[in-house]
Formats: C-alpha cells, structure tokens, sequence
C-alpha cells in the first residue's frame, strides 16, 4: 500500500460519523477531569483530595461488567427509533445533561461528597456511552475492511481530543472572569450539541443478531432466561478466551494494564502541576488545550499513517519510547519554572506521544473484537487499560507529596512504562502475528 492509498481511506463518510461520536466520547472528561480539578483546586482544595476525587473515573475500568446490557439490551421506545448503539448513546447523554446542570448549583468549598457524588454520575453515563461508542466505530467497517482499522481509530481519537480540548480550552479561558458555575452552564450547552448530532449520525448495518443467534445454539441445551443470561453475559468472554487462547489472551491483557499507568499518574496530576509551577488559567487554556490540540490532529493523522504502513507493534514501541521522554520533560519544566517555549516543547512531545501509542493501540484492539459482542469484547480489553489509569493514579497526588517534589514524581512516571515496553519487545514478533491475522 503506497501513501496515496493510506490517506484515501478518509474520503469515507462513515469516518465523519465516527469523529463526531469521539467527540461526544471525548467530552465528559472535561467535566470530570481538567475542568473539576481546575474548580476544585481554584476553591482551595487539597491536591491529594483532587487526585483522589478523580477516582470516580475507576468506573472506566469496570464498563465490562455492564457492557454485555448494550450489546444486547433494548431500551424502550428509543432502541427501535434510533437503533441499538445510537440509543445509548444518546440516553446516557440526556442523563449528563441532568447531572451538569445540577453541578452548576454546587459549592465545592462547602464539602465534597456532593461533587464527588455528581462526578460519580457523570463518569457512569459516560463509561456506558463509551460501550456504545467504541460498538457503533467497530461495527461501521466489516471483518475484511482491516484497511480502515488505522484511520478510523485516528479519526475516533481526533475526535476525542476534539472534545476534550475545545470544551476544555472554553473552559480554562472563561474560568476566571465569570466562574466555574457558569463555565458548567457553557459546559452543558456543549452537551446539548453532542446530542443533537447523535440525533444526525446513521445507526450502523450488521450482522449482529445474526452472529448472536448463532451463539446462542451453542446453549441450545439450556432454555430461557438461562441461555439469555448465557449468551450475554458468558459467551462474549469466552469467545475471546476461546479465538486467541488462554495464554495469549492473558498476555495481551496484562500488556494493556502496564502500558499507560505511568501517562495516567502525569494526567491526573497534570492541570495541579500547571497552576502550582506557575502557568495561569489562560495559558492553561492555550497551550495544553488549543494548542495541544492542533498538534495532536497532526500526529495522529501522521501517526495512523505509520501504524498502516510500518505495523501497530512499531508504533506502540515508538509509543511508548516517547511516553517516557515527554514524562522527563515534564521534570525538567518542574525544575526551570513556567517557560512558555518549553511548555510548547515538550506538548509537542507528549501528544507525539499520545498520537502514534493510541492509534495502535485502538487498531489492535479493535482487531481482536468480534463482531457478534463488539461493545462487551472492547470494553473488556479498554476496560484493562483504564484499571490502571483510573485506580492506581487515584494515588498521583499522594505520590507527589510522598517523593517531596515534582521532579523526582515525573521520573518515577517515565520509568513506569518500561515494564511494559520489555514485554512488548519480548514477544513483538507475537504481538504482530496477532495483529496479522486478526
């Protein structure tokens, strides 16, 4: 495949649908990620109690458990006019809508466990719509359109960060002239837009029940609710045991738990970091929202193109290598002081980083999706990448305090990913296999 190939596959009008449900995927970690730790450290709350609040996010590690209810679970009157995967995409989104506006009538300086109860919530709708999301990307492109697997991650993930970032840099721009209260009011009338292009998107055509029909002969000697329950919750696990093999399976799975735990530790801490180091709200704003935006459409375009034509193994190890220098250029910036060129610098880095890791990472979980369970099988495998990003970085800000500065904390984080990179290199030639024949 020449370059003039690669990029032809994003004339497909099926990738616009999927940038615009990475948006709405993207969002709600704005809500409940930079924006909410911006609002409750501007109301002087403690950095330990911010990165541990920000554990309400653990909910993205267990989607899994709830996952086989999307792939198979009609909700009333809304399933059969927008479809299976649209449906609850756009059910979790009206019930955000409700909790936002709640939010807006809070004061973080008066306690926390209404915050962290509504961030609760919040991270529930978005972690179910995220099931939808990733089902409705999977079920776009047919089990021989391997083709679109690099685009259509990066497509998701410029999405994403589409919705992370501009929402986020509206955000910190607005935040101190009129208020987290009114930013949250701004916040959603965002969420309501998401909602209307859910409304826009077209409902992909499978083969799902089909596939789950015939799953279900493989119960045939139970009846009723039991097979149900059979096929919905058993069977999509063990297809995945039962296509790769045991021993695989749970390789791969302890891979994607170790990749990115140290990225998580510098994420959750990371807006804390800014305002302590010395960087106000609005080059917050600039830099690591619109900024870091623009850069990271132009290293995941570049970086789906790499994936296609070199193999996702390549660009997980170039990943992860990057992962661990933007980390130790954080040290540095934490070392110097607030310097705007080093800030540009090293967020070229980072989202370098996140670019090239990501899209492989996405395209070779998808490829090991099946059809017939797409939401609950990439929840699974997603589900074992957030576990260690979500839980064991709910401690980032009682890491920081124990290492005593910012410098010896962002180290600590580069050398987290090595574990993962001399497994990956260890059993690369595996690993590509996987992604060859899948």
């Amino acid at each position: 495949m020449n370059w003039r190939s690669t990029f032809r596959a994003y004339y497909d009008i099926r990738l616009v649908w999927i940038f615009l449900m990475g948006c709405a995927s993207g969002f709600p970690m704005v809500l409940i990620g930079s924006n909410f730790s911006g609002w409750l450290t501007d109301a002087g709350i403690a950095r330990a109690q911010v990165g541990l609040i920000g554990s309400v996010a653990t909910v993205y590690a267990l989607n899994f458990l709830w996952a086989p209810m999307v792939d198979r679970v009609q909700i009333p009157w809304i399933t059969a006019r927008l479809g299976q995967r649209r449906g609850w995409i756009f059910s979790m989104q009206s019930m955000m809508l409700i909790l936002v506006l709640l939010i807006t009538q809070v004061n973080p300086s008066l306690g926390l466990w209404l915050p962290g109860l509504l961030a609760l919530g919040i991270a529930i709708c978005s972690a179910t719509q995220d099931i939808a999301i990733d089902a409705y990307r999977i079920d776009q492109f047919s089990v021989r359109e391997t083709q679109f697997l690099p685009p259509a991650a990066a497509v998701a993930i410029i999405g994403w960060w589409t919705g992370y970032s501009w929402p986020g840099y509206l955000a910190f721009s607005q935040a101190d002239a009129v208020g987290w209260a009114t930013v949250y009011w701004f916040m959603a009338g965002v969420l309501v837009l998401l909602m209307m292009a859910t409304l826009a998107v077209t409902e992909p055509v499978t083969q799902r029940v089909e596939l789950q029909r015939q799953a279900e002969e493989r119960y045939r000697d139970y009846s009723g609710i039991v097979r149900w329950c059979l096929v919905t919750l058993v069977e999509p696990f063990a297809g995945f045991f039962r296509k790769n093999g045991v021993r695989v399976a749970l390789l791969l799975m302890l891979f994607i738990f170790l990749f990115k735990v140290g990225e998580a530790f510098l994420g959750r801490m990371s807006i804390v970091f800014y305002k302590e180091v010395g960087f106000s709200n609005q080059q917050i704003a600039e830099y690591t929202k619109l900024f870091g935006w623009l850069i990271t459409v132009l290293f995941t375009l570049l970086g789906s193109a790499f994936n296609t034509r070199f193999g996702v193994v390549r660009g997980l190890l170039l990943g992860g290598l990057a992962m661990a220098g933007s980390n130790l250029m954080f040290a540095v910036i934490a070392s110097v002081g607030p310097l705007e060129w080093l800030l540009v610098l090293t967020l070229v880095v980072d989202n370098f980083t996140t670019a090239f890791s990501t899209v492989a990472f996405v395209s070779f979980l998808t490829a090991l999706t099946g059809r017939a369970f797409s939401a609950t099988q990439y929840a699974l495998l997603a589900s074992l990448g957030n576990l260690s990003r979500t839980t064991l970085a709910g401690l980032s800000g009682y890491t920081v305090d124990w290492l005593g500065s910012w410098e010896r904390f962002f180290i600590v984080t580069a050398l987290m990913v090595l574990p993962s990179l001399i497994m990956l290199y260890a059993v690369r030639d595996r690993f590509q296999a996987i992604a060859d024949d899948a």
